[in-house]
C-alpha cells in the first residue's frame, strides 16, 4: 500500500469531473462468516459472491481454469480506517491459503482494497489461479474496457466481429484482458435500467509464481444468468468465446496459454484493487465517473520532466522542413519520406493542410523568413483540389504524375477545419491572402451543408462528426445561416446516435472500422466548436461526453516494459492513447485534442485536466530521434502491426519507427498553435 496514493486520493477524489454525490457505502455482510457490499440509496449494487468472498481455481484443464474453491473470512476488525477480514480457504488434500482482505472507504462510492494470499501447505501448489470476484446484479449489463471495450464495441461487431473484442453481456460471454492492455486500468458495467454502475479499478502488476516470463494480471466482465462479475485473475485472458487467446494483432487473436501459477509454501502474493458504485443520470453515462476516479487514482506524472513545449515545437518545425515541396507550381509538405513518394495530402495521415493554420501562431518563434510564403503558397496549391457537388474533394495529389485522387469526409473535414482556422488567423493578422482560401471554403462547406440538409442524409459512421467544427466556424466567417443549421443538424445527429452508447463513436480512422479515439475526436471536437461559437449549454454537456470517451483512451499509468525498444528508451506511457479496439498499441494522436482538454479545465475549473493536457502533449515527444523523426506504433501490450509477429512474446515492447507520415509532425504543430490562441504553455 502507498499512503501517498492514499493521501491524494482522499484529498483530491470527491472534486473530479463526472463524479455524482451518492448515498452509498461499504457494508459488511454475515454473522460468522463475512462477506462484502457496497450499497447506494439501501440497495446492494455490488457484492462478493455467495459462495464466498474468495475464490480459487486448483486446477488447469483444456487449456483454461477449473475447480474453483471457495471461503469466507471468519475474522473482523476495525484498524483505524480500515476494516479488516481473516481466514482460511481450504484446498482439499493439499493444505490452505491464509487470506487478509483489508478495507477503506476513500470517498462515497469508492473502496480501496488489498487482499493478501498466503499458501500454508508443505509442498508447491500447482496450476493455482488466484482472483478477485465481485458479482453485479442485472441482464445484459454494458461493459466499459477503456481503449479495448466500449459497451460490448456493437459497431465494430456490424463490420468485423473477428477483427476486435466483442461481447453482447449474454450468459457465457467474457471480456479478460491483460492488465497493462488498459490505458485506464479499470472495467465497469452499467446498468442502465436501475441507474448505477459499478466498477472495479486495479492497480497493475506482474503476478509471482508464472510459468510465463511477462506473466500480469488480467482484468474483465464475465455474464452469468441474471447477473455479471467484475474480475481480477491471475493471468487467465480471452475474449469473444476463445479461451487462452489475446487481441494480438490487427485482424486476429494469438494463443496465450498456460497462465495458471506454481506457489511455493510461504509464499505471500497480494493485490490492490478499488471498488466503486456510481449515477448513471442517462443510458450511456455510467463510464463517466470511474473514468475520472482513474485520472484522480492514477495521478499522472507532471509534464515538467519532458522535454519543454519550445523545444518541441522547433524540433517538429526542423523536421517538417523536410518534408517541404516547392517544384515550379506545386508548394506543400510531403506525407512521406521523399527518398520513398512525394504525395501532398491533406487530412488523416498527409496532414498537408495543417501548416497552414498553424505556423500563422508559431511561426514569428521560427526565425524563418520563408515562414509566410509557405503558408501562402502551401495552402494556395491546396485549393486547386477538385471539388464535388456534395462539397468532397480530392486530398491526395501524386506529385510525379500531376493527379489528384482520393476523397473522405475524416479527411475533407479535417482539411476544412484547417482551413478555416487558416483564414480566421489570417484575417487577423492581414499578412495573407485569404481570398482563394475563401472560395475553396465555401465551396465545400456549399456542398456539404446542402448534403447535410436533405431529408435523407444518414451518415454511416462518426467520421463525417469531423465536419461539425468547420461549419461551425465557417458560419460565423462567412455570416452564413445554412452553414450554421448544418452545423447544428450534424451535431444533433451524432448526439442522439452517440450519447446513449448504443451505438459508441466509432468509424473515424480509414484502416480500422470500430470504436476509436478518433470517431470520439470528431464528435468532441465539433460539440465544443458548436457550444463555442453559439453559445447554447446542450453542446457543452455533449462535448463532456465525447470527451471522457477520448479520455478513456489516454494512458494514466507508466506501464513497465520488457527489454526491447521501448525499454532501451526508458519509455514513459503516461499520456500517450490507444488507438482502437482493433489497433491495440499507442501513438501520439491524442496531443492533437490535448488543447480542447485544456479548455475544458478551464471550464470547469479542473486543474486536474489541465495537468493532464499539459502531460498529453509532452510525454508524447518521447522516442523523437535527433533528426525530429517519430515512429507511428508503441507496443505498449501484446500487439504488433509490424516486425517479427511469429510469437506473442516478441510483441510487447516494442517500436515500429517505419511508418513516418507527416501527421506526427503535423499534430504536434497544430496543437501547439491552439495552446497559444489561449495563451498557454504547455
Amino acid at each position: 500500500m502507498m499512503l501517498h496514493r492514499i493521501r491524494f486520493t482522499l484529498l483530491t477524489l470527491a472534486g473530479c469531473v463526472g463524479c455524482v454525490a451518492l448515498s452509498a457505502q461499504l457494508r459488511v455482510t454475515g454473522a460468522n462468516t463475512y462477506g462484502i457490499a457496497l450499497d447506494m440509496e439501501g440497495e446492494t449494487r455490488l457484492a462478493s459472491l455467495p459462495e464466498g468472498l474468495w475464490a480459487i481455481a486448483t486446477a488447469w484443464e483444456q487449456n483454461w481454469m477449473t475447480d474453483w474453491v471457495y471461503g469466507a473470512p471468519t475474522q473482523k476488525e476495525q484498524s483505524g480506517a480500515w476494516t479488516v477480514l481473516r481466514g482460511e480457504l481450504q484446498v482439499p488434500g493439499k493444505g490452505a491459503f491464509q487470506i487478509r482482505d483489508a478495507y477503506t472507504p476513500v470517498r462515497e462510492g469508492l473502496v480501496q482494497c488489498v487482499r493478501r494470499f498466503r499458501w500454508m501447505g508443505v509442498d508447491t501448489l500447482r496450476h493455482v489461479t488466484l482472483s478477485v470476484r465481485f458479482r453485479v446484479e442485472g441482464s445484459s449489463l454494458k461493459p466499459f474496457c477503456p481503449g479495448i471495450l466500449y459497451y460490448g464495441n456493437p459497431a465494430g461487431a456490424k463490420v468485423d466481429a473477428q477483427r476486435i473484442p466483442v461481447y453482447e453481456g449474454q450468459a457465457g460471454d467474457f471480456a479478460l484482458f491483460e492488465e497493462h492492455r488498459y490505458p485506464m486500468p479499470f472495467v465497469m458495467a452499467e446498468n442502465s435500467l436501475q441507474h448505477y454502475a459499478a466498477t472495479l479499478h486495479t492497480v497493475p502488476s506482474p503476478v509471482q509464481g508464472a510459468k510465463r516470463s511477462d506473466q500480469w494480471w488480467s482484468m474483465g466482465i464475465e455474464a452469468k444468468e441474471g447477473y455479471s462479475e467484475l474480475v481480477l485473475y491471475s493471468g487467465p485472458v480471452g475474449y469473444n468465446h476463445q479461451h487462452s487467446v489475446v487481441k494480438a494483432l490487427q485482424h486476429r487473436a494469438m494463443s496465450y496459454p498456460d497462465t495458471d501459477l506454481e506457489i511455493a509454501p510461504g509464499q505471500v502474493i497480494e493485490k490492490e484493487f478499488y471498488l466503486e458504485v456510481s449515477s448513471v443520470p442517462t443510458p450511456g453515462s455510467g463510464f463517466q465517473t470511474p473514468v475520472h476516479t482513474s485520472i484522480a487514482l492514477n495521478h499522472p506524472q507532471s509534464a515538467e520532466a519532458f522535454p519543454s513545449f519550445e523545444q518541441i515545437v522547433r524540433s517538429k518545425y526542423r523536421f517538417a522542413l523536410t518534408r517541404w515541396i516547392d517544384q515550379d507550381s506545386v508548394a506543400g509538405f510531403n506525407m512521406y519520406d521523399p527518398s520513398l513518394q512525394s504525395h501532398i495530402v491533406m487530412g488523416w495521415c498527409g496532414q498537408a493542410d495543417s501548416p497552414g493554420f498553424a505556423l500563422q501562431w508559431l511561426g514569428a518563434s521560427m526565425e524563418d523568413s520563408m515562414v509566410v510564403s509557405r503558408v501562402q503558397r502551401s495552402l494556395d496549391f491546396l485549393c486547386g483540389a477538385p471539388i464535388d457537388s456534395t462539397g468532397l474533394f480530392r486530398v491526395d495529389y501524386n506529385v510525379q504524375q500531376g493527379v489528384w485522387s482520393g476523397g473522405d469526409p475524416v479527411s475533407c473535414g479535417q482539411a476544412m477545419y484547417n482551413f478555416a482556422k487558416a483564414i480566421e488567423m489570417g484575417r487577423r493578422s492581414r499578412l495573407y491572402d485569404t481570398r482563394r482560401w475563401e472560395a475553396f471554403l465555401r465551396q465545400a462547406c456549399e456542398g456539404q451543408a446542402q448534403r447535410i440538409l436533405r431529408a435523407d442524409w444518414n451518415p454511416h459512421s462518426t467520421a463525417e462528426g469531423f465536419l461539425i467544427a468547420p461549419l461551425a466556424i465557417a458560419a460565423k466567417l462567412f455570416k452564413n445561416s445554412t452553414y450554421k443549421k448544418a452545423a447544428i443538424k450534424a451535431g444533433e445527429t451524432f448526439a442522439a446516435r452517440h450519447l446513449s452508447m448504443e451505438e459508441p463513436y466509432w468509424g473515424g480512422t480509414l484502416d480500422a472500422t470500430c470504436e476509436d479515439k478518433e470517431g470520439a475526436w470528431a464528435a468532441f471536437q465539433g460539440f465544443l466548436e458548436l457550444y463555442e461559437r453559439f453559445h447554447e449549454p446542450r453542446f457543452f454537456a455533449y462535448a463532456r461526453h465525447a470527451m471522457d470517451v477520448c479520455l478513456s483512451y489516454v494512458v494514466v499509468w507508466n506501464i513497465p516494459l520488457p527489454a526491447g525498444r521501448l525499454a532501451d528508451h526508458h519509455f514513459r506511457s503516461e499520456g500517450w492513447t490507444v488507438v482502437s479496439p482493433q489497433n491495440q498499441h499507442l501513438d501520439v494522436y491524442g496531443v492533437l485534442f490535448a488543447p480542447e482538454i485544456y479548455k475544458m479545465g478551464r471550464y470547469t475549473e479542473d486543474s486536474q485536466l489541465m495537468e493532464l493536457s499539459r502531460l498529453m502533449y509532452r510525454t508524447c515527444f518521447q522516442l523523437t530521434d535527433p533528426m525530429g523523426s517519430q515512429g507511428e506504433q508503441i507496443q505498449h501490450t501484446n500487439f504488433a502491426q509490424h516486425g517479427d509477429m511469429s510469437r506473442v512474446e516478441r510483441l510487447r515492447g516494442g517500436y515500429s519507427e517505419s511508418w513516418t507520415v507527416f501527421w506526427i509532425t503535423a499534430h504536434f504543430l497544430n496543437a501547439a498553435a491552439r495552446f497559444a490562441e489561449m495563451g498557454v504553455v504547455p
